[in-house]
């Protein structure tokens, strides 16, 4: 079923305010919202821009945040992993 222009709209916003309020990365509010990272990138890089622009400008902030944050977050994933691991042996 396509989803209206309108529908599309508000679902930008919804999820770029999301995003900012929790601070969140794209993968955690497309598990939130039940949607595809693709989805939830486009929605808020392409869709929100031409919505919302002042929205717009503070999740391009926020997603050039976590894009530098990420091997952070990979490494510490990691860790939590293997230690894990070792704690069952």
């Amino acid at each position: 079923m396509k989803m209206s222009a309108w529908g599309k709209r508000e679902r930008c916003v919804m999820l770029g305010e999301y995003m900012l309020e929790h601070q969140a990365t794209v993968r955690s509010v497309a598990e939130v919202f039940g949607i595809s990272k693709s989805t939830v990138h486009k929605d808020v890089t392409q869709g929100l821009q031409s919505v919302n622009k002042a929205l717009y400008i503070e999740v391009q902030a926020l997603l050039n945040k976590n894009k530098q944050e990420r091997h952070l977050r990979g490494g510490e994933a990691t860790r939590i992993k293997y230690s894990e691991l070792h704690k069952e042996r």
